[in-house]
């Protein structure tokens, strides 16, 4: 009896041996292959600060409080609160030390795309990669170029503030294998060269889905509810819907949305608040032609009450 009690003991070791490794393997950090990223050409810098507005990076990045010209150098320092915990923002400035400036395109790229960390670490999805996952190797390239041009800063922002479990990495990779993807998040007519490119900012560097959809108790998108509204991720009210079925916008025709994204005011004469007023100011940034496109994109995408 002894004997056999040994070999189940020793059957059911190796059976957690077996099913933890089949987790790790299944759940570590997997970034690009290092032929993804060679062979590009040198980054275009005008395209790259396009991306640089529509993927918002001074809304977290400049440190809290910057004004103006201040605020392209990205020191960090943002707290961000969550069910989660807080997450500080860190420096991504040229620094060599405090910042990114020693990294690779690849490891910025995997970062970007992958949520890999230059250590080759899990990154946390406060990060937005889930949307960002949409960009492709140029764009990584492009944006990376352009940031390298940026101001330099020595400031080193304090660490994640998470409790047990939320502060084991490991787990993000489980998160990851559940719900990064870069597949479109609803379908719409992408033959309309105008509605693809809408998709494409929206979905990707724009990464409005990240607050204007609600979210599972384990932080993935509610796919049937694409930008229908969600719970303001810093605490107070809610983020509205942005669908076709939105009581706020819903009425609103592509010119009056393209003309909210510029200037900040509504058909109404009322003017952006909250949060929104960083995000309208960066996407006014864009050509018209863009701010067109995420119109045409938001008119496009199913209604939601």
């Amino acid at each position: 009896m002894g004997r056999l009690l040994r070999r189940i003991g020793a059957g059911i070791v190796a059976l957690g041996l077996l099913g933890g490794g089949a987790f790790w393997f299944l759940t570590r950090p997997d970034p690009w292959p290092a032929a993804h990223w060679e062979g590009l050409p040198a980054p275009d810098l005008a395209r790259g600060e396009q991306l640089f507005w529509a993927g918002g990076c001074v809304s977290c990045h400049a440190a809290p409080g910057a004004e103006g010209d201040a605020k392209l150098t990205l020191a960090g320092g943002l707290a961000l609160k969550s069910p989660f915990g807080t997450f500080h923002v860190p420096n991504i400035s040229p620094d060599p030390d405090a910042g990114i400036g020693a990294w690779t395109l690849a490891q910025f790229g995997d970062a970007m795309t992958r949520g890999v960390g230059a250590q080759g670490e899990h990154l946390y999805p406060s990060f937005p990669y889930g949307s960002y996952a949409r960009m492709t190797a140029g764009d990584a390239n492009d944006l990376w170029g352009y940031l390298k041009t940026l101001p330099a800063s020595d400031h080193v922002a304090a660490p994640h503030d998470l409790p047990f479990p939320f502060n084991i990495r490991l787990a993000l990779g489980g998160w990851k294998l559940l719900f990064l993807t870069d597949a479109p998040r609803t379908a719409v007519d992408t033959s309309d060269p105008e509605i693809a490119r809408g998709q494409y900012l929206v979905e990707g560097p724009g990464h409005c889905g990240e607050c204007h959809t609600p979210r599972n108790a384990l932080g993935g998108f509610e796919p049937d509810r694409w930008l229908a509204g969600a719970a303001n991720p810093e605490g107070e009210g809610r983020i509205p819907n942005i669908t076709p079925g939105s009581k706020s916008i819903g009425g609103w025709s592509a010119s009056d949305i393209a003309t909210y994204l510029e200037t900040g005011f509504t058909p109404d004469f009322d003017s952006a608040g909250g949060s929104m007023v960083d995000v309208q100011q960066n996407i006014a940034r864009l050509p018209a032609s863009d701010r067109a496109a995420i119109a045409a994109y938001l008119k496009a995408v199913p209604a939601r009450e």
